[in-house]
């Protein structure tokens, strides 16, 4: 158990101490970003889906 209290309170040295963090600013523009292209991603998936499903279902509706 104290093997694991010791790795811990490394581990947090290391963070602390040794890592370098993007600055607030930049990390918030970032996830703008991400969010921006999510959506712009989800509704291009959405909108290719819809055009296959009426695709399916038009060609369904003919052999019937």
């Amino acid at each position: 158990m104290a093997g694991l209290i010791t790795y811990v309170k490394e581990s947090f040295g290391e963070l602390k101490n040794n890592v370098t963090w993007t600055p607030w600013s930049e990390a918030q523009r970032l996830t703008v970003v991400v969010a921006v292209f999510s959506i712009l991603f989800s509704l291009a998936i959405w909108g290719i889906d819809t055009v296959f499903s009426r695709l399916i279902k038009y060609y369904f509706g003919i052999i019937n």
